[in-house]
């Protein structure tokens, strides 16, 4: 391994002593042909001797942001020393030991300046492994990500450490949510080619912890009620924002969900938020919302944006067809297929086709006035038929369906959130749906930074106390 040199002219830069014992370690390593146990074993070898300078680096220049004096000021109190300790962090390149000072106020918690001036996150992570471990843990299980991790050879947190890390950056998150989310709203950048935007917002069935929710089931079946949905499950809520250009193909989306609560509130809020800031960079985008035919989301949308264009999922309008169809001719009929084939097409072709396709269901509603589903279905069409334009809106290149929500469904909350044997808490569900979010919205980066930068603090010395530079280790 050559000699790192300073610039020509200067004199040469001493080797860092952690280099040399790499240089050391890899010519004796090498020195020894790989061919007689394998080259990935010689791999291994070879990574964990990085590994280790790496750490050792990493060491050294943690303990130089340690401060060894009688007293600190932090957050504008007075901290007195009270000892020296060794700590062990979690890095990006496993666990690194260090001893630094601790330092006390009155009766409240020591705090350690080396980890407040580096950031360490939650007490044990240094910054990059928090962001990583965070990232892989919006993806995988804990349990996966502890085997992915110890695989990949490089640090090895436990499953219990992997579990509440996104916890406790989510609490961190949600105490300043409207701040941190608006500060990721004015970095945001609405591509130059979008003419249009689509809005929408739905919900998923989560599996939650909640023991209470089948007794209750079984109390409201004993007094005569109605009980919905599946035992056990709340709905989460999962709104999205989506970029069109002028051919109608989809440029970016922003996703966000929230685990269940009254009216889905503070979704709707971020996304009433998100759309005004987009609006206030862009107003002449066209606006189109679009969404199932649930009536909630339609009031909340009808008000967010009142001049926008709405769009009822014509893949909804279809379903709600095909059960109509269903009823008056029988499900798999070769007749009932043909005519909702052709329904379809009228739907979402013809400039005229929400009025055909109501006719066609008043002609079967009173040739079956038993089946109660025609008219259901009947009532859904005549109360959308102004939100059911499609042939309109597609010669104008805007979205008419809301397979981007329901996408957000499905990877945010579904592919994560509901295998098997999963329950989950609000506050453990929602630090994977934040972190989710960000990483679907391509704001895991701008996020992460905003968070991370609230675990670093100033310490500052008192005026007549210096603090002397650390050596580095022979």
């Amino acid at each position: 391994m050559p000699v790192f040199h300073a610039r020509q002219g200067r004199a040469t830069t001493a080797m860092h002593p952690s280099l040399q014992r790499l240089q050391a370690a890899l010519g004796a390593l090498c020195e020894r042909a790989p061919d007689g146990e394998g080259f990935e074993s010689f791999e291994r070898k070879v990574h964990a001797l990085f590994t280790q300078a790496e750490r050792e680096v990493l060491a050294e220049e943690l303990e130089r942001l340690d401060v060894d004096v009688p007293y600190v000021v932090i957050d504008g109190r007075k901290h007195a020393r009270v000892l020296r300790a060794s700590e062990t962090y979690t890095s990006a390149v496993g666990p690194v030991s260090v001893t630094r000072t601790l330092y006390r106020a009155g009766r409240a918690k020591a705090l350690a300046p080396l980890e407040l001036r580096a950031g360490i996150v939650e007490g044990h992570w240094t910054p990059l492994a928090a962001r990583q471990a965070s990232y892989l843990v919006a993806q995988l299980t804990p349990q996966e990500s502890e085997d992915a991790l110890r695989e990949l050879g490089n640090m090895t947190p436990s499953k219990s450490s992997l579990d509440r890390l996104p916890k406790a950056l989510s609490a961190r998150w949600e105490a300043e949510r409207e701040v941190y989310e608006a500060a990721l709203r004015e970095r945001l950048e609405v591509p130059e080619e979008a003419v249009s935007m689509a809005i929408s917002l739905d919900g998923v069935m989560t599996p939650m912890k909640d023991g209470a929710r089948t007794a209750k089931r079984a109390e409201a079946r004993a007094a005569g009620r109605r009980t919905k949905g599946p035992a056990g499950y709340q709905e989460a809520g999962c709104a999205s924002v989506s970029f069109y250009d002028i051919a109608g193909d989809r440029l970016a989306t922003i996703r966000f969900a929230r685990m269940p609560e009254a009216k889905k509130a503070t979704l709707k809020s971020a996304l009433a938020a998100e759309v005004h800031a987009v609006l206030a960079k862009c107003p002449e985008l066209t606006v189109v919302k679009v969404a199932d035919g649930a009536k909630d989301n339609w009031t909340f949308l009808a008000g967010l944006v009142p001049e926008g264009e709405e769009r009822v999922d014509f893949f909804h309008a279809a379903e709600q067809l095909k059960a109509a169809l269903d009823a008056a001719y029988g499900e798999n009929d070769p007749k009932g297929r043909a005519q909702f084939d052709k329904l379809r097409h009228v739907l979402r072709h013809d400039a005229d086709g929400v009025a055909k396709v109501i006719r066609a269901l008043v002609y079967l509603r009173d040739k079956h006035p038993r089946r109660k589903r025609i008219g259901e279905v009947l009532g859904y069409f005549r109360r959308h038929r102004q939100r059911m334009d499609y042939a309109d809106a597609a010669e104008r290149n805007l979205p008419i369906g809301s397979g981007v929500i329901e996408a957000a469904c499905k990877t945010l909350v579904t592919q994560r959130m509901k295998r098997s044997g999963m329950r989950w808490r609000p506050a453990g569900g929602q630090a994977i749906l934040t972190l989710r979010g960000w990483v679907q919205s391509n704001r895991f980066e701008h996020a992460w930074h905003r968070l991370s930068d609230t675990y670093r603090t100033e310490v500052k010395l008192p005026d007549n106390v210096l603090a002397l530079p650390r050596k580095r280790a022979a």
